[in-house]
């Protein structure tokens, strides 16, 4: 290839052949691109890694929230939003917990205060009675509706301790399976039971017996058989309740969480109950951020499936 220049004294001819040509002109200009291409990737990525890890130390924060356990360890970090988003995660905590304590503490004060007027009128119930034999029918009744109230306010008292004050810690949920199994197995009924060893579970341990007892109870006393089985799948822990009692219809599953909901043949409060174990069992569930469902049961009666995040 020849390249000649003009000049102010004449023309300079150039010798030179196309590849050494082809080589200076193409190679470097592509090298610096490349090099460019991959300076700013690097960037990029380091950029979006710290954008990133905010956002996912505020999705662990929620999960944890959801599963009932407090998040004291999140400090709103990264873009302008971000930060945002983190503020006002920490102020819905905030409002959560009051809430929830001032719940607990209420419906512990009022279940306390319903004791004494309740202890007077079954004192002066007991001195009617002795006073007046021929009622004694009529009083009878009347009792038993104390009873009621009583078992009520039971309930309340047992649901606030085990949503108060008490904190998740890592337990073995599968202890507190038997330790309920042989509750119920003490007062004769018949139960079998299918493990799998260990289930350690974030958890509040004495709201979780209060639930599991409740899902028992109810089983033991619509059944004559009851199955508990209890497995991990992944990151979920399953307790199931089968009995072989009449079950409930399937557009009723949903209903029998309501408080103070009692199917047809259970109204009767000396065997219906008050009707608040499930509801209070599902709330238990729900404040650990699992739940519980109503099925159909191989037993033939009712599946009850309480499901926990581990």
């Amino acid at each position: 290839m020849t390249v000649r220049v003009q000049r102010p004294d004449g023309v300079l001819t150039l010798l030179t052949t196309t590849r050494r040509l082809r080589e200076s002109s193409t190679v470097p200009p592509l090298l610096w691109m490349a090099g460019m291409a991959l300076l700013v990737t690097m960037i990029a990525v380091m950029f979006l890694r710290n954008q990133v890890r905010p956002i996912r130390r505020l999705a662990t924060a929620a999960d944890a929230l959801g599963k009932g356990m407090p998040v004291t360890d999140l400090k709103p970090s990264g873009a302008a939003e971000v930060r945002l988003a983190g503020a006002a995660f920490l102020e819905m905590q905030g409002r959560i917990q009051r809430q929830i304590t001032q719940r607990t503490e209420m419906l512990a004060w009022v279940s306390h205060d319903l004791r004494t007027p309740l202890t007077r009128v079954r004192l002066q119930l007991a001195m009617l009675a002795d006073s007046h034999p021929d009622s004694r029918a009529e009083i009878g009744e009347s009792e038993q509706d104390l009873l009621l109230m009583e078992h009520m306010i039971d309930e309340y008292m047992a649901f606030a301790r085990g949503q108060g004050a008490e904190a998740p810690v890592s337990t073995d949920l599968a202890e507190i399976i038997d330790d309920v199994t042989a509750d119920a197995r003490s007062k004769g009924s018949p139960i079998t039971l299918e493990l799998e060893r260990p289930l350690v579970v974030a958890l509040r341990p004495n709201a979780i017996r209060r639930c599991l007892t409740n899902l028992v109870e109810n089983a033991v006393h619509h059944g004559r058989q009851v199955a508990i089985s209890a497995v991990r799948r992944d990151d979920v822990v399953s307790i199931a309740v089968e009995d072989d009692g009449p079950g409930i219809p399937e557009d009723l599953r949903e209903e029998v969480f309501k408080p103070f909901f009692r199917l047809d043949d259970a109204r009767n409060p000396r065997t219906g109950g008050a009707g608040l174990g499930l509801a209070i069992a599902r709330d238990v569930a729900r404040g650990h951020g699992g739940d519980i469902r109503m099925s159909g049961a191989s037993l033939g009666g009712l599946r009850a499936e309480l499901r926990l995040p581990v």
